[in-house]
């Protein structure tokens, strides 16, 4: 049986739950309450608050905050300095915890370096935040955003792979051979069993 490993530097809060395998590195600090699954990658300085829920084999880059309210699901990977937000407006003299919205990101989405994401929105299957990216509504799944604020600039596969999909049609991944249809009226990706 593997169990957690958690450096030195490292403060976990009791009450606080990793999954077996998991790693969290130099200088992070996960709270009580938050919620970490098996075979996950903490970078260093990352900080996951109470009622965070990290699923397996994520992996979270170096300096990120994982705020009450963020949900990554299984197989997300978040780059370096990537930011989460839980409040849409936020001020220091007036508490609004009770005003924190859920941001999901879902299974097998990728968030680059330095991307912003607003609470509130849902990142889609396998979809990709490209670097310095502002996410502020919801991504399709498979889509590839870029930009401030962000928006789909193509289509990508379940294997990270940039998809040739330019009207409504079949495609398939050059690196893994999966298969994609891009829906016309519905403007949705979809992979095709093989």
């Amino acid at each position: 049986m593997t169990t957690a490993f958690i450096h030195e530097t490292a403060v976990v809060d009791d009450g606080a739950e990793i999954g077996e395998g998991t790693r969290v590195w130099h200088f992070c600090h996960v709270q009580t309450g938050a919620r970490i699954g098996r075979d996950c990658v903490l970078g260093q300085n990352v900080y996951v608050a109470p009622g965070a829920v990290i699923g397996d084999r994520v992996h979270v880059q170096n300096n990120v905050s994982v705020y009450q309210g963020v949900v990554l699901e299984d197989e997300v990977f978040v780059g370096p300095s990537a930011v989460f937000t839980n409040v849409r407006f936020p001020r220091a003299g007036e508490s609004r915890k009770d005003e924190y919205e859920e941001t999901r990101i879902a299974r097998g989405a990728t968030i680059g370096a330095n991307a912003t994401v607003v609470c509130g929105v849902v990142v889609g299957r396998h979809a990709t935040v490209g670097a310095g990216a502002v996410v502020t509504a919801d991504v399709a799944e498979h889509a590839l955003m870029v930009g401030v604020p962000a928006r789909p600039v193509g289509w990508v596969c379940r294997c990270g792979e940039r998809l040739a999909v330019e009207r409504a049609g079949e495609t398939t991944c050059d690196r893994c051979g999966d298969r994609y249809v891009l829906a016309g009226a519905s403007g949705a990706l979809r992979r095709l069993a093989r």
